[in-house]
């Protein structure tokens, strides 16, 4: 692991935690920020040990989103031509959006622990996330609409597989905000916690659930669930017999069965 400037990580019982260390700006993403988490999850993706991630701010909030100084910079490049500006903020947007599908794209199953805020990019960060949880406090909103803007980093795409569209539509178009209970009512988030210690200790027990499975069921589960997005039926069907044709021949299956029959913990390789 390297020292990073907007993150903090940190790697036990085969957990890597993702934490996003701006608390005194709201964890507000920065140039730093976008650029290392997709060295953060290239490492996590590469790396055997971890199985699961669990990433989560700093502090009282999650994030505010984006950071506005990063947007005047931005804003700052642009000349008097419109289709080189154009150019400009196409690529400038490419590139953020990577930031999140490195998340989307991981092997290993990610779980968003979110507290406070949960504003604008921040949105766009947890739909990349497998699973979501909240505290009580939680506060979430998708705030590109009042600042004159599309959501643009993935909320618009991702977001409708996870609460439907019509709620995605009245969201976005408002930027009301909602809380961790109404969050979890529209399927946005798994469970709320009454408090922000709670929310830790709680995903961090579900993370140790999983971890404690087999990786290559893990890893084959997501990746059957992931391409069903955007699939048929019977696409997903040939795809995950072509899978399991390979996966099938794994050790972890007989350690999994002996474990049963033994009623024993079973313990896979990494």
């Amino acid at each position: 692991m390297s020292d990073y400037k907007a993150f903090r990580v940190e790697l036990a019982d085969k957990i890597a935690q993702v934490v996003i260390n701006r608390p005194e700006k709201i964890n507000a993403m920065n140039a730093d920020f976008w650029s290392e988490i997709i060295e953060i999850f290239r490492w996590i993706d590469a790396t055997d040990e971890i199985r699961v991630v669990v990433i989560r701010g700093e502090g009282k909030h999650f994030s505010s989103g984006i950071d506005l100084m990063m947007l005047a910079q931005i804003g700052a490049q642009l000349g008097p031509d419109v289709g080189r500006n154009a150019d400009t903020l196409r690529r400038k947007i490419l590139q953020l959006q990577a930031s999140f599908t490195a998340i989307d794209q991981c092997r290993k199953p990610v779980l968003a622990a979110i507290q406070g805020y949960c504003l604008g990019g921040a949105i766009d960060l947890i739909a990349a996330c497998d699973m979501r949880y909240a505290s009580s406090d939680a506060q979430f909103s998708i705030k590109e609409i009042d600042i004159g803007m599309a959501a643009d980093v993935g909320t618009l795409q991702r977001l409708p597989r996870i609460i439907g569209d019509g709620m995605m539509r009245e969201l976005a178009f408002t930027g009301r905000t909602i809380d961790g209970e109404e969050a979890r009512r529209i399927g946005l988030v798994n469970r709320v916690y009454d408090d922000q210690a709670q929310l830790l200790e709680g995903v961090l027990d579900i993370a140790r659930e999983i971890a404690a499975k087999s990786p290559i069921a893990v890893r084959g589960t997501k990746e059957m669930i992931r391409y069903m997005r955007d699939h048929r039926v019977d696409d997903g069907l040939e795809y995950v017999a072509t899978w399991n044709a390979a996966m099938l021949q794994s050790a972890d299956l007989r350690v999994a069965m002996a474990a049963q029959m033994s009623k024993q913990k079973p313990e896979f390789a990494d």
